[in-house]
């Protein structure tokens, strides 16, 4: 069965104005295989597999199901043929049940008992782990990746598009996930994983096939292959793939968070009793599932979330003189004297204007509330040009608005504008999400660089291979509570993710 051509999509072209997203991408999927789809950021894989599935259509080129060539205008389309995709983000009513959001849209009568009895009987088959009964909003995240590709099966699909499947799962999570793809890839289905995660690539597929700058590259045996060869393949050239972590020196504490608990506007609690210590001179990992109180966390901190109780202590790294941070908006902790940078997870919502260009980014900063008026031009146009050359942002000029630049470039606009405030304390929030590995390798080196300048760093991650190996301590978070503090020298993952499912309703964990 493996050399039987499930899909063949032949010299695929699309373009976006003047942009070529793809041009002429040749790819073959075969029944009962699992295709990994590589390549950077803006490599063109989504768009790719967005024409495969419906949502856009071919400029050139030719689709061919089952050796037929075919017209997929729509998903409605797609799903006809059998082709079924499961985005990054679900797509599911919280309201609604398992078995309800997996017949919502079809046709006809539709009979709640029959549907229940057929969602069990694709979990049985492929060792789903589901209620069809339990509300959406009880589900953690991996439960409702699980209702979406039970909708996709549920309509009958043979061929489907995992799109960054395992990006908020733990690894024990991600391991249930892959035993299910390789069930279905033994029962005759074709699927095809998109992920950064190299290690994953390797463990789970059968042929990786790569694009580059909207080109297809080539396909290799995933037997044959290694992460560096994957990697030289994808970025063009050989990169090196160790992340360097140099031994913490003059290590003391920095931030001193102690009992810290918070509600959200809905009265839930998202922080219990949260306390650590960050320390200066060491990166500070923090880990959980999405949405274990991350997010809350840093912007506690930060003078962002208001808190309920709890204490947030600043260290001068001057005289060590402590100072208390809860109760102070984020322009009393700058008028403080304290040197605090804060990547946050929404880049373009919080972190940057996207309608502005680099130096008006880089402007904000001398932003004084009352007097309506940007203190300085001068050095904020010459910090944009410094981030400009020495992160290599693709932009045409500092006065381009951000909005329209990638992911990648973005990211590294934001990063470097934290980093040239001579931070003594930096936290970033999933600073490398969605980000290719050149970019992600620029932004870990940028990171340990401020470490060996002494700074605290919080680095707040989903990946637990690349936490264990650029952090020195890890903070997880399950639930919003701390369930451990490790040190990220001498654990593992399958330990991480253990406590990222483990609230500790006992003692505090050992620092």
């Amino acid at each position: 069965m493996a050399n039987v051509c499930a899909v063949k999509m032949e010299n695929i072209t699309k373009r976006f104005g003047k942009v070529t997203a793809n041009k002429d991408v040749t790819l073959e999927l075969y029944k009962g295989e699992i295709l990994s789809l590589l390549g950077e950021n803006g490599s063109g894989k989504t768009t790719l597999m967005n024409m495969l599935s419906g949502i856009y259509f071919p400029d050139e080129g030719q689709i061919y199901i089952d050796g037929q060539p075919v017209t997929i205008a729509s998903p409605k389309d797609a799903f006809a043929l059998g082709i079924g995709m499961i985005h990054q983000h679900f797509k599911l009513v919280d309201v609604f049940t398992a078995t309800e959001n997996i017949i919502l849209g079809m046709p006809g009568k539709l009979n709640l008992a029959e549907a229940r009895k057929k969602v069990k009987e694709i979990c049985d088959r492929y060792g789903f782990d589901i209620d069809p009964d339990q509300k959406i909003y009880d589900m953690s995240v991996s439960q409702k990746q699980t209702v979406e590709i039970v909708k996709v099966l549920y309509r009958g699909a043979n061929i489907l598009i995992l799109d960054e499947p395992t990006a908020v799962l733990t690894p024990q999570e991600t391991d249930k996930l892959f035993a299910v793809m390789r069930n279905m890839k033994n029962d005759g289905k074709s699927l095809i994983i998109i992920t950064h995660k190299l290690h994953e690539v390797l463990d789970v597929s059968d042929r990786v096939a790569v694009l580059r700058k909207g080109e297809y590259i080539g396909c290799v045996q995933t037997k044959d292959a290694n992460q560096q060869s994957l990697t030289d393949m994808m970025v063009g050239h050989a990169v090196t793939l160790n992340i360097d972590r140099p031994t913490p020196v003059n290590v003391k504490p920095r931030l001193d968070i102690k009992g810290l608990t918070v509600f959200d506007e809905m009265g839930v609690k998202r922080l219990d009793d949260v306390t650590f210590t960050v320390n200066a001179g060491e990166v500070l990992g923090i880990a959980g599932i999405a949405g274990s109180g991350q997010r809350e966390l840093l912007e506690s901190i930060a003078g962002l979330y208001p808190v309920a109780s709890g204490s947030v202590t600043y260290y001068n790294p001057d005289n060590d003189q402590p100072k208390e941070l809860v109760g102070l908006s984020p322009m009393a902790i700058r008028k403080s004297g304290i040197a605090m940078s804060f990547v946050p997870e929404d880049r373009l919502g919080m972190g940057l204007v996207g309608s502005m260009g680099m130096t008006g980014n880089m402007m904000l900063r001398s932003w004084r509330k009352g007097g309506g008026i940007f203190l300085d031009r001068k050095d904020p146009e010459a910090l944009a040009n410094r981030i400009w050359q020495e992160l290599e942002v693709v932009t045409p000029s500092t006065s381009f608005p951000v909005r329209r630049m990638s992911g990648g470039n973005v990211q590294k606009v934001l990063v470097g504008r934290e980093i040239a405030q001579q931070p003594a304390v930096l936290m970033t929030a999933y600073a490398v999400r969605g980000l290719d590995i050149n970019t992600s390798y620029t932004i870990y080196n940028l990171l340990t660089e401020q470490k060996m300048k002494g700074v605290a760093v919080v680095y707040v991650g989903e990946d637990l291979d690349v936490l264990l190996e650029l952090c020195d301590r890890i903070v997880v978070l399950c639930g919003g509570q701390v369930s451990g503090v490790v040190d990220a020298r001498t654990t593992d993952k399958h330990q991480v993710g253990a406590l990222m499912t483990l609230v500790n309703k006992g003692g505090k964990a050992d620092e």
